[in-house]
């Protein structure tokens, strides 16, 4: 893929940089050193909350470069940023209304927080019941997997928000492998 136009609101990027200055702060001027220029202008400057950036170099890269330098090369480090943004972006008083919120709630709403984020992306439930949603993915103009494992552990991070001790997040379909939507299946106890 030789374009990369993409774009995500700086929530994104402003939460992966927390992310490594917040678990690996030791690391943060490696993780910066390491990564293409492009990408390292974005994170070693402040980032604008409702600013765009390009996806690429504003989260693929760098999330690579994080899973490279702090995980052994294994997407976990891609997992684990996902569910530090969902702390991240509910602070304060969000925070304190989130604890009192439903799944449900959540869910009903997810369409239009993923749009927030990733303004030419599109997210549909699929289907929710009690204790059990399908999420997909159903348009997304550069699909990357480590963007798909990301968010879901974003949403593995808004269950535990949502103090689900229980809870399982399976990404069973994958537009980074050709399949038409990414599909998530999501259940919590």
């Amino acid at each position: 893929m030789a374009d990369h136009h993409m774009m995500v609101k700086g929530t994104g990027p402003m939460a992966l940089s927390a992310f490594m200055k917040d678990r690996f702060p030791d690391r943060f001027n490696d993780w910066l050193n390491t990564m293409p220029q492009s990408s390292r202008d974005i994170h070693a400057k402040p980032i604008l909350a409702f600013e765009n950036y390009t996806v690429y170099d504003s989260l693929v890269i760098p999330i690579q470069t994080l899973c490279d330098l702090c995980f052994g090369g294994d997407e976990a480090g891609a997992w684990e940023t996902g569910r530090h943004s969902a702390g991240y972006a509910l602070k304060g008083f969000y925070k304190i209304f989130f604890r009192f919120s439903s799944p449900q709630f959540i869910i009903d709403r997810a369409s239009r927080v993923f749009s927030n984020y990733y303004p030419e992306g599109a997210l549909y439930v699929a289907d929710s019941s009690q204790n059990r949603c399908v999420l997909q993915i159903t348009k997304f103009p550069e699909p990357y997997r480590l963007i798909e494992v990301n968010i879901a552990g974003w949403v593995d991070g808004v269950l535990e928000l949502l103090d689900k001790k229980e809870r399982n997040v399976e990404t069973i379909k994958r537009m980074s492998d050709g399949d038409p939507v990414t599909e998530y299946v999501i259940t919590w106890g």
